[in-house]
């Protein structure tokens, strides 16, 4: 964990410099306060006499370039909610200082939230451990952002916070409960976020979700009935510029990381393992709703914990346009991927490519009753080995119309099963069309597939060896996002390989050489 102030002061100053500054914003010196819940004697706030007490940081109102500061190696026990606001150039940080092992300490005790970040914007947190463990059961977050009313909220920073040991009920809402609640509340005035930079945490032993968003301005014609119009009323009005990255999450009750009411969000080198662990209701590792254009790339996600989902990823009801690209997937009960709309809502043009998948059960790939518009899954493998228990390939559950454009199309995928029996298909629709498929160690018995059943001599490594009757054998797809999940370029002309791996054959299937473009 991060213990050096300067480099999180430094790292606020330079924060979102995209963000529009405030209207008639007051000039304002940054200041520095210290908060130190070991010490007795009563203080001021100053590095001599710090403050004892989250109170009295509480009644304290910041501004532009303030730092509070909070001991390491101390516990303050209740909630932090600060009052005020930073800036562009100066953001209001929340930090650790001294020079002891262990990290500054905030154990919220049973409240609602440890940290509580509420219509304020220009913030940065960074390096504190957060733990709220007593009275289990109840709304428990370790850190909320809230919104009320607000409009368009900036310039927000959470990194290198160690969350852990949340005891919340299985609350799936506005409220909770989960390590980081990004909330958007009220129905007069249309809020939102924009410039939202979560990266480099620590989450583990949460009850229920990871990171989690929510908005009542979330209506529009594309999620249908999905949300209560009277809970939900407000217009779609979506956070901006948010991005999610670097963070580490482990033993989940519930979701590892939701997306809700979200325009362009990236999700990035994420580690999930041990998700839908404790937890009754339907959960996921990463997946979306109602959002628009998100990319989730680079994130290894396994240990789903059972079949109710279960899966790593999942574009949801009103997801439009989400791309899943570069992920291992691995060991999940639930499978991979879920398209699911449902009660009235659509899920249009979602896009899984050059993903790995291993040893992932149930089910690889499932979609819900209701339109999967332009669905295309294509350049991934899939190998379970002797240990995996069979699924289905596809369940389609959709009942998908057959129309002028297929609602699913399964291409130029890799398929190996290195056990016994093999995949099936659950309730296959005139929706479904698969082509340019290698299907091998599968008895694919009910309906034919297509493809092939060749041996691809794919390698330890996900790799083909030298022979591997995948190569060069796919579809062009024009639309290919210009990368296998190794890095090496796909072309946009020439046939490409089948399976995640886009480069040349290599020498055996334990090792191999580096060849170069003309290697076809």
């Amino acid at each position: 964990m991060r213990s050096r102030h300067a480099a999180a002061a430094l790292a606020a100053t330079a924060a979102v410099t995209l963000a529009a500054p405030i209207a008639n914003a007051a000039p304002h010196h940054g200041r520095t306060y210290y908060v130190d819940c070991s010490a007795t004697a009563p203080g001021d706030g100053s590095g001599q006499h710090p403050w004892t007490t989250l109170t009295e940081a509480n009644s304290q109102t910041y501004g532009p370039g303030d730092h509070l500061f909070f001991k390491r190696g101390a516990t303050c026990a209740g909630s932090l909610i600060p009052r005020g606001i930073g800036s562009p150039s100066a953001l209001f940080t929340i930090a650790d200082y001294g020079g002891g092992p262990a990290s500054a300490h905030l154990d919220g005790a049973g409240a609602q939230d440890v940290v509580l970040l509420s219509n304020t914007q220009y913030v940065h947190v960074s390096g504190l451990e957060l733990t709220n463990s007593a009275s289990p059961g109840g709304i428990r977050n370790g850190i909320r952002l809230r919104l009320t009313d607000y409009g368009t909220a900036r310039g927000f920073e959470l990194d290198h916070l160690y969350i852990h040991n949340v005891r919340g009920g299985d609350f799936k809402a506005l409220g909770g409960s989960g390590a980081i609640q990004i909330t958007v509340e009220g129905t007069a005035k249309a809020s939102s976020y924009d410039s939202l930079d979560i990266h480099h945490n620590r989450i583990e032993d949460i009850d229920r979700e990871g990171i989690y968003f929510k908005s009542t301005f979330s209506k529009r014609d594309l999620v249908g009935e999905q949300q209560d119009p009277n809970a939900f009323p407000g217009p779609w009005t979506p956070s901006t510029h948010v991005r999610i990255h670097h963070n580490t999450l482990t033993d989940l009750a519930g979701d590892g990381i939701k997306l809700d009411t979200t325009s362009g969000a990236r999700v990035d080198h994420n580690r999930v393992d041990g998700f839908q662990l404790r937890s009754p209701s339907a959960n996921a590792g990463v997946w979306t709703f109602n959002t628009d254009a998100t990319t989730i790339e680079y994130n290894e996600v396994s240990g789903g914990g059972n079949t109710h989902d279960g899966m790593s990823f999942d574009a949801d009801g009103a997801s439009r346009g989400t791309v899943f690209q570069y992920n291992h997937s691995h060991d999940n009960k639930g499978g991979f991927l879920l398209i699911c709309p449902y009660s009235g809502a659509k899920t249009l043009d979602t896009v899984a490519r050059y993903n790995i998948s291993s040893n992932d059960g149930a089910r690889l790939v499932q979609n819900c009753w209701g339109p999967i518009l332009n669905t295309r899954i294509y350049n991934n493998t899939f190998r379970n080995d002797a240990s995996t228990t069979p699924g289905y390939l596809v369940q389609d559950d959709a009942g998908s119309p057959a129309t002028t454009q297929h609602e699913l199309v399964v291409r130029n995928n890799l398929f190996v099963g290195e056990g016994s029996g093999g995949y099936a298909f659950k309730n296959p629709t005139a929706g479904l069309l698969l082509d340019h498929n290698v299907f091998h160690g599968i008895d694919m018995a009910r309906p034919n597939p297509g493809g092939s059943t060749a041996d691809p001599l794919l390698r330890a490594d996900f790799r083909l060896a030298q022979g591997s009757p995948a190569l060069a054998s796919g579809a062009v797809v024009a639309d290919n996002g210009g990368r296998d999940y190794f890095g090496n370029p796909v072309s946009t002309t020439a046939a490409p390989n089948i399976g995640a791996y886009a480069g040349c054959g290599l020498n055996s299937l334990t090792w191999g050489r580096t060849c170069g473009p003309s290697w076809r």
